[in-house]
C-alpha cells in the first residue's frame, strides 16, 4: 500500500473515495477509516467551518505524539490547501474520532524545528506525502498537532 500512494493515480483515487470514507467513518463511529486499512493509524477530524460555521468532518492519517496526534495537510499534493486545516488555522478547537472514540483537541500549526521532527514521522508513516510534498509546488504543507483538550 504503502508503494501505491506515490502514483498519481492512487491519490485522485483517494480523493474520490474520500466522502464514501466519510460516510464508512460515520457509520462505524470512527471504528473504520481509511477504507478498513488496519495498517494505517485513522481518525476523523471535525473541524468548524470557517465560511458556514457548520461542522465538517474529514478522514486523515496520524501518528501519535506523546498525548496528542499529529496530521499533515497534504491534499493528495494539490496546489492548494485543504479546507480543513484552513478551518484549523480560524478556529484551532476541533473533535477527533479515533477508534470509535470522540476527543476534544486544541489544534497547534506547528513550524520550525518542531515541524521537521514531526514531519519525518509522518514521512516514516506514509512516504507518500514526500510525492505529495513535490506535486504542491511551491504550497508548503502545514502539520499540525492535535492535542487533548482535557
Amino acid at each position: 500500500m504503502r508503494a501505491l500512494g506515490h502514483r498519481r493515480w492512487f491519490a485522485r483515487l483517494g480523493r474520490a473515495m474520500v466522502p464514501a470514507d466519510r460516510v464508512v467513518g460515520r457509520l462505524t463511529g470512527g471504528r473504520i477509516v481509511a477504507l478498513g486499512l488496519r495498517e494505517l493509524p485513522s481518525m476523523l477530524l471535525t473541524t468548524t467551518g470557517r465560511k458556514t460555521g457548520q461542522p465538517r468532518t474529514q478522514p486523515l492519517l496520524y501518528v501519535r505524539d506523546g498525548d496528542g496526534y499529529v496530521v499533515i495537510g497534504s491534499n493528495w499534493g494539490q496546489q492548494r490547501q485543504p479546507a480543513w486545516a484552513l478551518n484549523l488555522i480560524a478556529e484551532p478547537r476541533a473533535t477527533v474520532t479515533v477508534g470509535g472514540q470522540q476527543i476534544p483537541v486544541w489544534a497547534h500549526h506547528v513550524t520550525g524545528e518542531e515541524r521537521e521532527r514531526l514531519l519525518a514521522r509522518l514521512l516514516a508513516m506514509w512516504p507518500a506525502y514526500e510525492t505529495y510534498r513535490q506535486r504542491a509546488g511551491d504550497r508548503e504543507l502545514m502539520v499540525f498537532r492535535l492535542t487533548p483538550a482535557g
